[in-house]
């Protein structure tokens, strides 16, 4: 049996020796190799659309394609005939760099760091951002004590950041498809929605893409938010109507956004996001660096062989 794996991150691919198959390095921004299309398993990371593409009709030996992002969109529209391969994510190896960036997001929004920043380049001080402040004042996001975090998107991710979150005094309620109560959190069905964003400070979005939650957040909901609430996206960029955003922003209808995520990247030059008051650019920078994915792919290529079910199956 034939694995390939990307040379677009280094893996110890020492934890993948002993399982009787042979391991080959592949370039995901050129075609495969002719002498590699008999290869069974196909690690991605980072590939190029026309590697998949040429991929999906080379690899016609193909079993298993083990993807290391959260969430593999480029594999499943390159055109694999995923009725006879198995496509497994990459959930779980990006959960602590994405919880990480969402508390720098939550903190920057709070703290106002992104706005000393705009100071600090006219070298100009900005009294009004120190100095004696009120504590946790009432219509505002100040700080996380007390704040009331509500995480739209209940999965690995969030039960990392949650943690965190608690340690720096917030409250944290989750919206998940199903109700339920999660590492100690209060989860609520999406339809709880209109009850939870009047009272919610900061809105966290970790939500996958897809037809389902495009759009997710849009305009009806931006209204239910309180004038000071935060939005942070770490999720996807469709989840949230940018056009709708960018109103309620330039309303004054919502306190600011955070996003790491955007509808098109790199997000164009005319989008009024850019210049939208209260607005934290992040160029997609929360994943990008899978942790420990030796061990997913050693845990899934052991199942393989032992014809278990795999872990993160699409």
């Amino acid at each position: 049996m034939k694995l390939l794996y990307p040379t677009s991150l280094k893996l110890d691919t020492q934890s993948l020796e002993g399982f009787s198959v042979s391991l080959y390095p592949y370039d995901v921004k050129t075609p495969i190799p002719a002498d590699h299309r008999d290869a069974e398993i196909l690690i991605t990371w980072t590939n190029s659309a026309d590697n998949l593409k040429d991929a999906a009709k080379q690899l016609t030996n193909l079993r298993w394609i083990q993807s290391l992002a959260a969430g593999p969109n480029d594999v499943l529209n390159a055109g694999f005939d995923t009725s006879k391969i198995t496509v497994t994510t990459g959930s779980g190896l990006h959960d602590r760099t994405v919880a990480e960036h969402a508390l720098g997001l939550l903190l920057n929004a709070a703290r106002r760091f992104f706005e000393m920043r705009d100071y600090q380049l006219q070298r100009k001080w900005p009294a009004h951002l120190g100095g004696p402040q009120p504590d946790r004042p009432k219509g505002a996001f100040t700080t996380l004590r007390d704040a009331n975090v509500l995480i739209w998107g209940f999965g690995n991710i969030a039960k990392t950041l949650v943690p965190h979150l608690i340690g720096l005094g917030a409250v944290v309620r989750g919206v998940a498809r199903h109700a339920g109560v999660r590492n100690g959190i209060e989860v609520y069905a999406e339809d709880k929605l209109a009850e939870l964003l009047p009272s919610t400070d900061a809105l966290v979005m970790i939500l996958p893409g897809s037809e389902s939650t495009r759009h997710a957040l849009n305009a009806d909901r931006l209204k239910l938010l309180p004038s000071h609430a935060w939005i942070v996206n770490v999720g996807r960029g469709t989840s949230v109507d940018e056009l709708a955003l960018v109103d309620a922003l330039e309303k004054g209808e919502v306190g600011g956004a955070a996003l790491d995520v955007f509808d098109k990247e790199p997000l164009p030059a005319e989008s009024p996001l850019w210049t939208a008051p209260n607005v934290i650019v992040s160029p997609h920078a929360a994943g990008g660096r899978p942790q420990d994915a030796e061990v997913l792919i050693a845990d899934n290529l052991r199942r393989l062989l032992a014809g278990q079910t795999l872990k993160n199956v699409i």
